[in-house]
């Protein structure tokens, strides 16, 4: 089988899409599998929408040597037409990975239903579909989309850190001094740092640290927001921002830690939240979104709603002041983890639907 896989920029990006097609893309070539990957430049919105009429791109994907061709479904502004064009003279199926739909995030209900108009007529264009999530394929046959194949496959877990373990995560829980809360994410206004900061200016500032992980040039404004709004809290003792960290690195600050704050206003899944349980960290989430389908509320994480500053206050507290729980939650996280599917049990589940797609186009 010999396969294509359309995305922005490079499979080297850390956020969880690009993880979730780096992950799948390994298991492929080694299990013998061709993979040509197509990049497209990561630009604005409106300068995707002109790659459409990139006919040198578009005769690149028509003359490729594919049996399936994969689609990042971030990729769809580019791909709209794209996929029209290329409907005539194809001769595999094109299958969309969908992390999950821009007209879900949080925003004026003017752009959403732009986004929403865009992003189904691409999906339209697709023969099938690789869902992340249960929550991100209910919200694409929401769009009213007709039933075509599709699989939904988790992100999936590495392997077990062994040095941590139900003693590990007591022992760092009930360690005196404050409770150390990790962020981990784009600063971005939908990983709702902000929401976070201002719950946190209501808890005594010695029951609390913040880390926060993740690049501030995504955003330059909203980041700039985040700074302005940790000198107008008087946050800068408690809150120290790390910038983009290297996995290692990563899991140090996982082993450090003892919660994953993380509130965003929604999440086609969230790879953060699971990667976190494999430390022993209990996450603090949303209902908006997938987190729901590897969080338990209460169990081995909590789950607010989105932007209640008051609950996310009471929840932190809650677990800095009784280390009881928090040891209790921690552990949860971690049995939570390792029942989770690994990423090879998820990128076999893909690879069998792939052959099944391209055994179907070719009968």
């Amino acid at each position: 089988m010999r396969v294509g896989i359309v995305i922005y920029g490079s499979l080297d990006i850390l956020t969880g899409g690009f993880i979730y097609d780096r992950k799948l893309v390994d298991y492929l070539r080694g299990d013998g599998i061709s993979v040509e990957v197509y990049p497209l430049p990561w630009r604005n919105y409106a300068s995707h929408l002109t790659d459409n009429f990139s006919f040198k791109f578009i005769k690149r994907l028509r003359d490729s040597r594919v049996d399936i061709l994969l689609q990042d479904e971030l990729n769809h502004p580019s791909l709209i037409a794209a996929n029209s064009f290329l409907f005539r003279s194809r001769e595999y199926p094109i299958v969309s990975i969908v992390h999950h739909l821009r007209c879900s995030e949080l925003r004026s209900n003017m752009a959403n239903r732009l986004y929403q108009t865009v992003e189904k007529q691409y999906l339209t264009s697709n023969d099938g579909f690789i869902f992340n999530s249960q929550t991100t394929r209910k919200t694409v046959r929401n769009l009213g989309i007709r039933t075509k194949p599709f699989v939904v496959a988790h992100p999936g877990r590495n392997l077990q850190n062994p040095d941590v373990g139900q003693r590990f995560i007591r022992e760092r829980a009930e360690r005196s001094g404050p409770i150390r809360l990790l962020f981990v994410g784009s600063l971005i206004p939908r990983k709702e740092l902000h929401t976070l900061l201002e719950a946190l200016s209501h808890i005594p500032r010695n029951e609390w640290t913040l880390k926060v992980v993740g690049n501030l040039e995504t955003d330059r404004v909203y980041a700039d927001s985040v700074l302005a709004s940790i000198k107008r809290l008087d946050l800068k003792d408690n809150v120290k921002l790390l910038g983009p960290m290297a996995s290692k690195d990563l899991e140090l600050e996982y082993m450090a830690s003892h919660v994953l704050a993380v509130p965003s206003s929604y999440e086609g899944f969230g790879i953060v939240y699971l990667e976190s349980m494999g430390f022993g960290c209990p996450s603090l989430a949303t209902t908006a979104g997938a987190a729901h389908e590897v969080i338990t509320d209460g169990v081995d994480g909590f789950l607010v709603s989105p932007g209640d500053v008051d609950a996310i206050a009471k929840k932190i507290l809650l677990l800095a002041t009784d280390r009881k729980i928090l040891s209790q939650m921690g552990i949860a996280a971690l049995d939570r983890f390792m029942a989770h599917p690994t990423w090879r049990q998820s990128c076999e589940k893909i690879c069998d639907f792939m052959k099944e797609m391209v055994h179907t186009n070719h009968v």
